[in-house]
Parts: C-alpha cells; sequence; structure tokens
C-alpha cells in the first residue's frame, strides 16, 4: 500500500519534458510505487492543438508508456492513464477515444483558460464565469467517464483578482453536492503552489466540504518535468489530515485504493540510488531517440 504520483505529462502536449521513464526514475528516488502517466488527451477540430498531442501521435504515447513500463518493470509501476477534457457537446468523443487503449486511471480536467473555453463562457463577469467553472465541474463528474477530477478549483487562477469563494459558497457546495453522489474522486493537485494564487488545489476549505462528503482524494503533482514528480507529497498529506481525511486514495485497473494517510507518510522514503535498469532499456530505441 504505497504511493502512486498520478497526474504526469510528456512532451507530447508541447509544454512538458522529459520521457515517461525518466518520470519513473524520478518517482523511484521519492520512493513512490507506481507512476501514472496522464497526458492531454487528443481532441476533435483543432480544439486547443497546442496544448495536447494529436490524434496521429496517440499511438506515440501508448509506446512511450509501454517502454517505461517495460524499462523499470518489478521496481515502479507504470501505467497508462490519460487527462481528458470535459467540454460539453465532446461527450461523445470522449466515450469512444476511452476504449482505444487500456486505460488505467482517467483524470478528468476543465481549463478555463483555453480560448474555445472563454469563447464559449466568458462574458466579462468574473464571478458568473467562477459559477460555470463549477456547474461544469459536477456536470463532468455526472458523466461518468471519469474516475477523478484534476485541479477542481482551477478557475481561481483565471480570475485571481475576483476570487472571493464565499461569494459562491451556495455554487462549490451544491457541485460538490452532485460530485459525491456521482462517486467521483476529486484532486488534490500539488502544483497549485506554483499558479498565481499559490495554494495547491483546491483551497483548503473546500477541502473541509469535500470531506464532509466523503469524496475521495488522489493526490497528483501534475508534473511536466521529472523534477516535480511526487512534489509536494508531504505537505499535502499533512493537508488532508488537517481537513479531517483519514485516506488518500488512487485508482489502478480504474479500481480506488484507499491508504491510511500514516502509511502513505510511511512508505514515502526517498531512496538515494537507483537500481541497473533492465533489457528494456533498449526497448524501441530507435523511437525513443528520435523524441530526446
Amino acid at each position: 500500500m504505497m504511493l502512486y504520483e498520478t497526474h504526469s505529462h510528456t512532451p507530447l502536449c508541447k509544454h512538458a519534458v522529459g520521457l515517461p521513464f525518466e518520470y519513473a526514475e524520478a518517482a523511484y528516488r521519492r520512493g513512490l510505487q507506481g507512476l501514472m502517466v496522464t497526458c492531454h488527451n487528443p481532441m476533435p477540430d483543432g480544439f486547443s492543438h497546442r496544448v495536447r498531442m494529436s490524434m496521429s501521435e496517440f499511438d506515440d504515447y501508448l509506446r512511450m508508456v509501454f517502454h517505461a513500463r517495460q524499462q523499470w518493470r518489478g521496481r515502479i509501476d507504470v501505467r497508462l492513464g490519460i487527462e481528458a477534457d470535459f467540454f460539453p457537446g465532446y461527450e461523445p468523443w470522449l466515450e469512444t477515444q476511452l476504449q482505444m487503449a487500456d486505460f488505467q486511471y482517467v483524470l478528468g480536467s476543465i481549463h478555463p483558460q483555453l480560448a474555445e473555453f472563454r469563447q464559449r463562457y466568458w462574458t466579462g463577469d468574473a464571478v458568473e464565469f467562477q459559477r460555470t467553472y463549477f456547474r461544469l465541474l459536477a456536470e463532468s463528474a455526472e458523466t461518468g467517464l471519469f474516475d477523478c477530477l484534476a485541479h477542481p478549483d482551477f478557475v481561481k487562477n483565471e480570475t485571481p483578482d475576483d476570487w472571493l469563494p464565499e461569494r459562491i459558497w451556495d455554487d462549490i457546495c451544491q457541485a460538490l453536492d452532485r460530485i459525491a453522489a456521482a462517486g467521483v474522486a476529486m484532486e488534490l493537485n500539488t502544483s497549485g503552489k506554483n499558479k498565481t494564487v499559490p495554494e495547491m488545489n483546491p483551497f483548503p476549505q473546500m477541502l473541509v466540504q469535500m470531506r464532509q462528503r466523503s469524496i475521495p482524494v488522489v493526490i497528483g503533482a501534475d508534473a511536466h518535468r521529472p523534477q516535480r514528480v511526487g512534489d509536494g507529497f508531504l505537505e499535502a498529506l499533512d493537508l488532508l489530515e488537517q481537513c479531517g481525511y483519514q485516506h488518500v486514495s488512487l485508482y489502478v485497473n480504474r479500481t480506488r485504493r484507499d491508504i491510511p494517510i500514516p502509511i502513505a507518510r510511511h512508505t514515502l522514503q526517498p531512496r538515494s540510488s537507483v537500481p541497473a535498469r533492465t533489457a528494456g532499456n533498449n526497448l524501441d530505441a530507435g523511437f525513443i531517440a528520435s523524441l530526446t
């Protein structure tokens, strides 16, 4: 019962560096048991194409993850995941896409910074924009497509000067009621410390409300470079405990596992050395060389 890095990316999203086998090595050094690779999913019609892989690169993505899984077999459990955008109207696309591979973890996300999102939903009213975000967050949970919802208060970084959560508290709580009823987990994303509003996503008061509704929480660093793997996990475990949680969750084979927080904390023991790599190091060597 050890922790995984549950949120990591690849160069295919065009804003991350490092290949999955490098993220796996970072996970090993951090004392983690596994790595979920969850790069941004392909979307149709050129939707935010500058920040995600294309469908023509999807097989490359599968090969990257397979290579890392083979190379680190027996030391780090590398699994295929995906971070899939929820955008109303694209649900049939996602339903089909999620059957194209044996995904072990599906992380749903809403990115309010995308031009397509702002074009549809921005009216000049920042508070209404925030309300819309939380309404859509609940809708994403109710699709049944996702195991967990990523960085679930991310909108605060788009409208930081107008971020006063007490103004939309009823909207947040109504969204959490719907998410709890849907049985979907939510992420505690440690990369929020590096955002415009420098705190993990979601903020502590929201975590307390999630705990009161028994919504499971998965910790992820949203790593876009190997050095970020597992970043802030001990701090995140402390925060969860302060907010009333006794367990942290993760998904493998799209099935939730709950780990007592004291055990999770105890297992995070950094490793100073990395064992010799296996023969999998030479797997698809030409392909890997083309990406480095």
